[in-house]
């Protein structure tokens, strides 16, 4: 324990010295150049396809039931379907296992896709490296996993966290600075906002391959836990595209009904000593919704003896002091805050804003029409909310703040990176966020993060006033 608050001691230290106070918590002194924020071109390095007659391309992964004994592999063809087959063995095991998938196609506009394949791997064993191969019978390509130690208390794990990412020399430099942190993620809580596609013209779906070309470096080898965001709608009817999400639910697979949910963007995963839920900001999440209904009745299951982290994704923030976006998720969090606190919710990641935020335990769920309570009050049975869209997408950065900084929002800064959720035991994680702009060690913010539901003990990081 003693480790545990000299280190939380000197991370709080750390960021004090290198900021600026104000009536809230800290704006980071640090200031990124303004630069143009541009897609990389075409014949960039990072979208090749890979060589060989209709090779696989676009791998990803994700996790494929509610525990982690199962992986989705999905990959594309392009010239034909071919074989939607995948072969997998564990490392040092002689015996190869076969998985049949299925594939399918869309159209978009004046856009064809390639052939997306699907295939689940089931009955995996825990904690054990996998390979797996793919386009078998024409170019096969191979990759490998990991699969997460059994569900328990105490297991650590570390996950990465990315969010409104896109396909930009700035993205580049996020997810290398990713793959290069010492704190090595194992799997990735990606909090919506993939290939923005929709910001050219027609929703230009080709955007959709180079960026599954472009992450395939990391989504080959580890599971990305999928949340929608306001990009991922793709709804155009002035071009004829009336049906929300159609890229994403035919190039991304969740494990929605694993949770008993009945859409793909709204289930939970267990993973390690974490219970993660993933929500969906643009599906209707109103009283008597299938999201809110879902929600209700999941809440109550999550067994913190089992996995003590409750950890929430969501796309569009609940608590932000930046101009963009500015109360965009007020409606979504008046319908679920209460029960985040009622049920002790540790973290809850967003992205949308393109910037980074980290917030203080607050709650603002004391206002009714006899005390007119209405603003937010330290509140340690409450999350700690994050804000993460800092991936690096083509709409730039968000640099304008609200003035003075609000007591609710703990430090900020306007700077692409990612971040890190490194859970050590059921009472203890340690939590760092790293810029782009520093080498790969560097945090621009860290802290220890204590469980809600066995060490709620005050771990806020700056000083209140009034």
């Amino acid at each position: 324990m003693g480790f545990v608050s000299s280190g939380f001691v000197v991370a709080v230290v750390v960021l004090l010295s290198s900021s600026v106070l104000c009536n809230g918590g800290i704006t980071s002194s640090f200031v990124r150049k303004v630069e143009k924020t541009i897609d990389m071109p075409f014949h960039s390095d990072v979208f090749s396809v890979p060589p060989g007659y209709n090779a696989p391309q676009q791998v990803h992964i994700t996790q494929g039931d509610h525990e982690g004994k199962a992986m989705i592999v999905s990959w594309v063809t392009m010239e034909e379907p071919g074989s939607s087959t995948v072969s997998y063995w564990s490392e040092n095991s002689k015996h190869k296992n076969k998985a049949m998938g299925n594939f399918n196609t869309y159209k978009y506009y004046n856009y064809t896709s390639g052939y997306i394949h699907h295939c689940t791997l089931r009955n995996l064993k825990f904690d054990t490296k996998y390979f797996y191969e793919v386009g078998i019978g024409q170019t096969p390509r191979t990759f490998w996993f990991v699969t997460p130690p059994a569900v328990g208390p105490d297991v650590p794990y570390t996950f990465g966290l990315i969010g409104d990412l896109g396909q930009t020399y700035d993205s580049n430099s996020t997810l290398t600075h990713y793959e290069h942190n010492p704190i090595v993620g194992k799997a990735v809580l990606y909090v919506g906002d993939l290939s923005y596609a929709d910001n050219h013209p027609n929703h230009d779906n080709v955007k959709w391959d180079t960026w599954g070309r472009f992450v395939e470096r990391s989504t080959a080898y580890q599971p990305w836990i999928w949340t929608t965001g306001n990009h991922e709608i793709d709804y155009a009817p002035e071009i004829g595209e009336s049906v929300p999400f159609k890229p994403f639910t035919h190039r991304y697979r969740t494990p929605h009904k694993a949770s008993n949910s009945s859409d793909p963007f709204w289930y939970s995963i267990k993973r390690a000593s974490a219970y993660v839920i993933v929500l969906s900001s643009y599906s209707a999440y109103g009283m008597y919704t299938p999201q809110y209904q879902w929600l209700y009745e999941e809440l109550p299951k999550v067994n913190r003896s089992e996995t003590p982290w409750l950890i929430v994704l969501v796309h569009s923030p609940w608590y932000n002091s930046y101009k963009y976006h500015y109360m965009e998720g007020e409606s979504m969090r008046v319908m679920y805050e209460p029960w985040f606190v009622q049920y002790k919710v540790d973290i809850v990641f967003a992205g949308h804003v393109h910037a980074y935020e980290r917030s203080e335990r607050v709650s603002n769920i004391a206002y009714n029409i006899v005390n007119g309570i209405c603003r937010p009050v330290s509140d340690q049975s409450a999350p700690v909310y994050i804000t993460i869209g800092d991936g690096g997408n083509i709409e730039g950065l968000a640099t304008i703040m609200t003035e003075p900084q609000p007591e609710y929002s703990a430090f900020r800064e306007a700077s692409f990176g990612h971040a890190v959720l490194d859970i050590k035991n059921r009472t203890h994680a340690y939590y760092a966020w790293h810029r782009n702009q520093d080498g790969d060690s560097v945090k621009g913010d860290a802290l220890w993060i204590f469980n809600r539901y066995w060490h709620q003990i005050d771990d806020s990081t700056t000083s209140r006033s009034g």
